[in-house]
């Protein structure tokens, strides 16, 4: 009995102590304490975010005062960019020639950059994450699809294996990293303040300008490339923040790297002769069309090819960087520099016409099999390095026809890169810029603008995808002027028009007329007869010009006068068809008819732009959530 009773008393001491939690519980709970200033500093974060949010500064002034630091950041990370370049070009070549002698021959450089495409290939699958690099077209499609979201491990690690590439002899350029860098940046401090994406695609392609600017030492053009081939607008809303980012990066790069041209020219070039400018540069424009089509082409047929190759996956960046180190090595090194800008002018003039151009083959082919076979980098500046050798042999080869005219050959190379830019990214605007910017050459402008222009109709009338929408359309996605073509194909005029828009009789007089000066929103009138046949439109502008002289014309001017022929939409138009249709006439508005010609509506590009956006809302919202049985 003594004994069962010292047994129920222990269990009875047992259960009235403490016990004790298993290890595994307060191992997690001590986790959860150490983690606890991090949470704390997370919740003062976010009542920091909110209080700045709420104190309702103008629009104008938040994507300013955003702009300067994007513009900042954005400089500094392509300086550490350019410095990661070094570092790894001094890692691959200049480390095993100094402590491995026998290496000292130049028939290693086909297994090093081998070795470069490898570790690229593998910091962007292994690291970043992603199934390929991220590039200009990616950052395009996220401005026009995910609301501007560029993720910011991805973005750095793309940096880092783009460094890897050049630096390692890879055909690839610099403008293609330091925009997704840039982009990265200017997302990353839209989401951390919880801006809306309208907010963080402006801030998006203001990082994609200052990358721009900081590395070329552009800033116009830098600001132009993003608002042509990233935002595709050239609102009054986008345009200041992306200027001023440009701008200032401009302003922290030169304290890095100097104040002078990319490509300083011993003096102006430009023309000698009218018909020189009428005949051999316009010619120059055909034949840099026909080229850069001819890249466009090779470039997005070579990644289904290589990828077809029955070998491994993660041996082709072993074989594309073996084939690459193989052509660098024919061309003794021409092809390539030492990671950054390789474009000599004065060389592309006085080379012979074969030499120029089985260099412009060579960069077509090597920088394709960089980019399809685990390198990673842009494509602008192969097209410059291109364009320059393509302008260099039509420069030679035509002072050469034509002795007694003292053509210079170096003049027809700097028109070459514009040609071929605005041939390959179909960007003209940005070409002109560029080339002006990079070499500080006014001379040059008016033979430059003729034959980018010519170039642009020719490579898009052999080849209508460019270097970057051709990336998009072989993944099956489609983008125009920063807009998903896929979404605005599917939706139609119906689901956007506005069904009572204000009309104008033809037989109103002046008086009538002029009451819709300052009546609202609208800017443009649908003109009808007493059928509601539409009979053309005014502008606000023709309201406007006709006020002035009131008096003169009250007497006679009726609406019908005034009316303008313009384009139409029916209900069942795609609002893609609509954009285009925008675009030939240049306004902001058409009219909607139905099939006997009567008015039915009018629809905007506020009507477009608004229904595009909640669309692709909705189906982000969709997308987040997974699928039953989805893994």
């Amino acid at each position: 009995m003594n004994e069962l009773g010292e047994i129920e008393k222990r269990r009875a001491g047992d259960a009235a102590a403490p016990r004790r939690r298993p290890l595994r519980a307060r191992l997690r709970a001590t986790r959860m304490h150490a983690a606890h200033p991090v949470r704390e500093a997370r919740r003062g974060w976010a009542v920091a975010v909110e209080r700045f949010n709420r104190l309702q500064l103008d629009e104008n002034t938040i994507l300013l005062g955003f702009a300067l630091a994007v513009g900042i950041a954005g400089a500094l990370a392509v300086v550490v960019f350019f410095k990661l370049i070094d570092v790894a070009y001094f890692v691959l070549y200049r480390w095993p020639v100094t402590f491995v002698p026998w290496l000292a021959v130049p028939y290693y450089r086909p297994i090093l950059t081998g070795a470069g495409f490898a570790l690229a290939w593998y910091l962007v699958r292994r690291v970043g994450g992603t199934p390929e690099a991220m590039n200009v077209p990616y950052v395009q499609l996220a401005v026009a699809r995910r609301g501007g979201d560029v993720p910011t491990r991805p973005g750095l690690v793309q940096a880092a294996a783009s460094a890897v590439t050049l630096g390692g002899g890879g055909s690839a350029g610099s403008e293609g990293p330091v925009a997704v860098l840039g982009a990265t940046v200017g997302g990353f401090l839209g989401r951390m303040f919880r801006f809306d994406p309208n907010r963080i695609k402006i801030l998006v392609g203001a990082g994609a300008a200052a990358g721009i600017s900081a590395s070329f030492n552009a800033p116009i053009a830098g600001a132009f490339f993003a608002l042509e081939e990233i935002l595709g607008d050239f609102s009054v809303g986008s345009f200041p923040p992306v200027v001023v980012a440009s701008v200032l990066a401009a302003v922290i790069s030169r304290a890095f790297f100097g104040n002078h041209p990319s490509f300083p020219i011993p003096h102006p070039y430009g023309y000698g002769l009218t018909w020189e400018l009428l005949v051999f540069y316009p010619l120059l424009g055909v034949v840099g069309g026909v080229v850069g089509a001819v890249f466009v082409r090779t470039y997005l047929r070579t990644g289904p090819l290589v990828h077809r190759l029955p070998i491994p996956r993660a041996l082709l960046p072993w074989l594309g960087g073996a084939l690459v180190g193989g052509l660098v090595l024919l061309s003794g090194g021409a092809l390539v520099g030492y990671g950054h800008l390789a474009v000599r002018l004065d060389v592309f003039g006085r080379m012979a016409f074969p030499t120029l151009a089985l260099l412009a083959a060579g960069k077509i082919l090597a920088t394709s099999l960089t980019l399809n076979t685990g390198g990673t980098g842009g494509v602008f500046t192969p097209s410059l390095y291109l364009g320059a050798a393509t302008g260099g042999a039509f420069g030679v080869a035509i002072a050469h026809l034509f002795p007694s005219l003292g053509l210079q050959p170096e003049a027809y190379a700097l028109v070459g890169m514009g040609v071929m830019i605005s041939a390959a990214t179909h960007a003209p605007i940005t070409a002109i810029l560029i080339v002006f910017e990079m070499t500080n050459d006014y001379a040059i402008v008016m033979p430059l603008m003729l034959a980018v222009v010519v170039a642009y109709i020719v490579a898009r009338r052999i080849e209508p995808e460019s270097l970057y929408s051709g990336w998009l359309a072989h993944r099956g996605e489609r983008i125009e002027h920063g807009a998903d073509r896929d979404v605005l194909a599917r939706l139609r005029v119906a689901d956007a028009y506005e069904r009572n828009p204000q009309v104008i009789g033809e037989a109103a007089p002046l008086p009538k007329l002029l009451e819709h000066l300052g009546s609202g929103e609208q800017t443009e009138f649908p003109v009808v007869d007493e059928n509601l046949v539409l009979k053309g439109i005014i502008t606000i502008g023709d309201l406007g010009r006709i006020a002035i002289d009131r008096e003169d014309l009250a007497p006679f001017l009726l609406a019908a006068d005034l009316a303008q022929p313009t384009e139409t939409v029916t209900l069942d138009d795609s609002l893609l068809e609509t954009m285009r249709r925008m675009g030939i006439r240049g306004g902001n508005s058409l009219p909607v008819v139905d099939a006997r010609g009567r008015l039915v509506g009018l629809i905007t590009r506020g009507h477009i732009l608004g229904i595009y956006e909640r669309t692709l809302a909705a189906s982000t919202a969709g997308a987040a959530e997974p699928e039953p049985g989805a893994g």
